[in-house]
């Protein structure tokens, strides 16, 4: 019986190791193209509402996602939604700073260092979760 617990221990190892490089992967990826793409600030148009996912037995809370439109130095408008939620609606006309891409100004997306945040969060966490975890099955009384 131990046996299964340790290998359900190693998948959900692999799993998160496996969505934290994804995510650090895509997180590199972004900071690199924003480091060359000309900021701008945008203006907050709205926001859309969504939810979180309630993973890990919490509850659901609401999300926003902002809204924004800027224009490039030609004067062109362009419009855009941010990938980065905040707890409150953003307040329509607030300031925002967006990086957008200049070969495609509808490709934008928003300045911002909480993804990084997270994931430097995320990654101790799931670190200490994970050895709590070993320890645990190492002594869990197991019937006989």
């Amino acid at each position: 019986m131990r046996i299964i617990l340790y290998i359900v221990w190693a998948l959900f190892v692999a799993a998160a190791v496996f969505a934290m490089i994804h995510a650090l992967r895509r997180t590199r990826r972004q900071e690199q193209l924003m480091a060359s793409w000309p900021k701008v600030q945008a203006t907050v148009t709205g926001s859309v509402a969504g939810w979180t996912s309630g993973g890990g037995g919490s509850s659901r809370s609401r999300r926003f996602f902002p809204t924004y439109q800027f224009t490039d130095p030609r004067g062109t408008l362009f419009m855009g939604k941010s990938e980065i939620s905040t707890a409150a609606a953003p307040a329509p006309g607030s300031l925002i700073e967006v990086a957008y891409n200049p070969a495609n100004p509808n490709e934008s997306l928003q300045v911002s260092s909480a993804p990084r945040t997270t994931l430097g969060c995320l990654i101790p966490f799931f670190a200490v979760f994970a050895l709590a975890l070993l320890w645990f099955i190492s002594v869990f009384p197991l019937p006989s």
